[in-house]
């Protein structure tokens, strides 16, 4: 095992490093919360499957491949065709807004201040995001050194925080750059070859597990058309997604490199499956199905492949905690903090304006220290409560339901149907948050029932309050469509945006 740890003590180091020279690239607030809007395709797609394949998509993958076989893979499957519907057909318009909240895209869009629920729903989702991942990294090192899950929180949430504080997008970028490449080569080109290969190969697999776990309908057709509807639909919507869309350098960029990333993961989904079905020929008996990933590493690896390994599922791990991170400090301090605080509004007011007349629209110039602060604090709180909460995956199923069933037609709706109004995209929000809500007290936490109720109630409400409502005022839409003209090849940072009076004007007020 030293040699293991040679290997995990090089990528922590590696990682913090990294970290810190991202932070010498962070020097405005578009440099700290969207990577100075600039990626390419390459760092564009890597970043983007960083962040979508954590703890879940690996240590849960395979688990899934485990138990259920070749359809085991459908929970990441759906996060790839979330992301390939996203990249398809929302990605040009999210770039093109040069937004960085969900939120400033629903004032953007309807006029007024729309967010508050829509900022609170999101800064809950991110956080829970933030919590799971951490609790995942801790197992990791737990079986690395056998420490209580708690010092694995404070070790593994330290290193998230220290290098997401130092630079922001900028440093969680590039880490997730070096995470990516490292996961890449643990899981796909090491992990599964070793595995199949000390299962008997594909003919040994068919012989011994059987037709069923060859099925893609074994984990049963319900479960499949739920994982659509939650991560697929959720993915659309995600602040933590959306921030990483709006660092694409061009509409393009957005689009096509989404688009390889999307492909990437229902590789990663294939490919994971298939060490769970390996570890279920090799290893027939264990308790639990998420053990399998420990497992296989620790058994079959020989030593410093084990540890690159374990450091690939780690990267994936620390990516997802990082973006939810920088997203969750993004929503508090640019939708949540200012609503209740009209001193603080009135100042990033009067900086954003400031900014746009100097010619520097994205915040050049604003000082970055009230968004390290909010990172360094609810690192800290995502850590206190990964080590107090219990029953991570209702919380974080809570989150999505809430996520999705409050905010999902609102949101799309907005960026699909010009007679959309505010009256109905904020009456959508409550019905839609109320009905998931209880129809979780009436189901339970875990039933399928309360995603499809609230997302049929929300669709209603929406269209209903729409038509029978004044419709959107027209200076509002008209700087809305200005800036869905930009060109597909033009770099967004190209483009100056002048202050927008517009995004503040309730609807019948010019």
């Amino acid at each position: 095992m030293i040699l293991d740890y040679i290997v995990i003590a090089a990528y922590v180091v590696g990682i913090l490093g990294v970290g810190y020279w991202g932070m010498r690239r962070s020097r405005s607030k578009s440099d700290y919360l969207v990577a100075g809007r600039r990626l390419g395709g390459f760092m564009y797609s890597g970043a983007m499957s960083a962040i979508v394949l954590g703890g879940a998509s690996t240590v849960g993958g395979i688990g899934l491949g485990y138990e259920y076989g070749l359809s085991g893979a459908w929970l990441v499957v759906a996060i790839g065709l979330g992301i390939l519907v996203l990249s398809a057909f929302f990605a040009k318009r999210i770039v093109k807004l040069k937004v960085f909240t969900v939120t400033e895209m629903l004032d953007l869009r309807y006029g007024g201040s729309s967010g508050l629920i829509s900022g609170i729903v999101m800064f809950l989702y991110t956080l829970m995001l933030v919590v799971t991942s951490t609790l995942a990294y801790a197992t990791i090192f737990h079986v690395l050194f056998g420490v209580p899950n708690i010092v694995g929180v404070l070790i593994g949430g330290s290193i998230v925080v220290v290098y997401s504080v130092m630079g922001g997008m900028w440093s969680i970028t590039l880490t997730d750059i070096v995470q990516f490449v490292i996961k890449t080569i643990g899981i796909l080109f090491l992990l599964l070859p070793i595995a199949i290969a000390h299962a008997g190969g594909f003919g040994a697999m068919r012989d011994r597990l059987g037709e069923s776990f060859y099925s893609p309908l074994s984990i049963g057709g319900a479960t499949i058309v739920t994982y659509i509807v939650v991560y697929t639909l959720g993915l659309l919507i995600g602040q933590d997604i959306w921030q990483r869309v709006v660092t694409a350098r061009t509409p393009r960029v957005a689009k096509w490199s989404g688009i390889s990333s999307g492909v990437y993961c229902v590789v990663y989904a294939i490919a994971g499956a298939l060490i769970g079905m390996a570890a279920r020929v090799v290893f027939p008996d264990l308790a639990l199905r998420d053990d399998a990933f420990a497992t296989i590493a620790q058994e079959l690896l020989p030593p410093g492949v084990r540890g690159l390994v374990l450091a690939a599922a780690l990267s994936a791990m620390m990516s997802t905690a990082s973006g939810a991170l920088i997203a969750s400090a993004t929503v508090f301090s640019s939708d949540i903090l200012p609503r209740f605080s009209k001193r603080l509004r009135t100042a990033a007011e009067a900086t954003e304006a400031d900014a746009a007349a100097a010619g520097e629209p994205d915040g050049h110039g604003e000082s970055l220290r009230g968004y390290r602060i909010s990172v360094f604090a609810l690192g800290a709180l995502a850590m206190l409560l990964a080590a107090v909460v219990t029953d991570v995956v209702a919380a974080l199923t809570v989150a999505y339901d809430i996520l999705v069933g409050g905010l999902l037609i609102a949101i799309l709706g907005g960026l699909v149907w010009r007679r959309g109004t505010r009256a109905g995209a904020l009456s959508s929000m409550v019905v839609g948050t109320v009905v998931v809500i209880v129809s979780m007290m009436v189901w339970g936490v875990l039933a399928n029932e309360p995603i499809y109720y609230s997302l049929a109630a929300s669709l209603v409400t929406y269209v209903a309050v729409s038509l029978v409502t004044k419709p959107t005022d027209r200076v509002v839409l008209d700087e809305w469509n200005r800036r869905l003209r930009l060109d597909d090849r033009t770099a967004v940072n190209d483009v100056v945006y002048a202050a927008r009076p517009s995004v503040t004007i309730s609807q019948g007020e010019k």
